[in-house]
């Protein structure tokens, strides 16, 4: 089993807490695990994986974000969808945008002859634009 960056997770976990506005108590009741597990947490000392599934919720973090902590990734914020109960929805990190203009120039290299370097990139900007427009892809910013 790869080492696990329990430090990382306690900060993420303590600075997420906060930023909500929640006492440790109040999580820990909202997660349905004891206060002195959360502190366990927030303290840099392992606890069973089924407490990290619990506090992935009371945190608005997606789940298996806790876990992607311990495995050196960031936790994913997630935010309820308006008018859908139990939907969630993930901010698109900038670098999506990114990958998603790079799928567009090499679609329009690989299928189109004649485009120059500009206009290749012009046609992912639109794509990319376009995109937005129709709520396919949010905001970057």
């Amino acid at each position: 089993m790869a080492p696990r960056d329990l430090d990382a997770l306690a900060k993420a976990v303590k600075e997420r807490r906060l930023a909500l506005g929640l006492g440790y108590k109040n999580a820990a009741r909202a997660a349905g695990i004891s206060p002195g597990t959360w502190k366990r947490i927030e303290d840099g000392l392992p606890v069973r994986e089924l407490s990290y599934t619990r506090v992935d919720p009371v945190l608005q973090w997606a789940p298996g974000s806790c876990v992607a902590v311990l495995e050196g990734r960031t936790p994913v914020p997630v935010t309820p969808a308006d008018g859908a109960p139990g939907v969630s929805i993930s901010p698109i990190p900038p670098e999506a945008f990114d990958a998603a203009k790079d799928v567009v120039q090499l679609a329009a290299i690989a299928t189109t002859s004649g485009l120059t370097a500009d206009e290749i990139r012009a046609l992912s900007e639109r794509v990319v634009a376009d995109l937005k427009e129709k709520g396919l892809l949010g905001s970057s910013n």
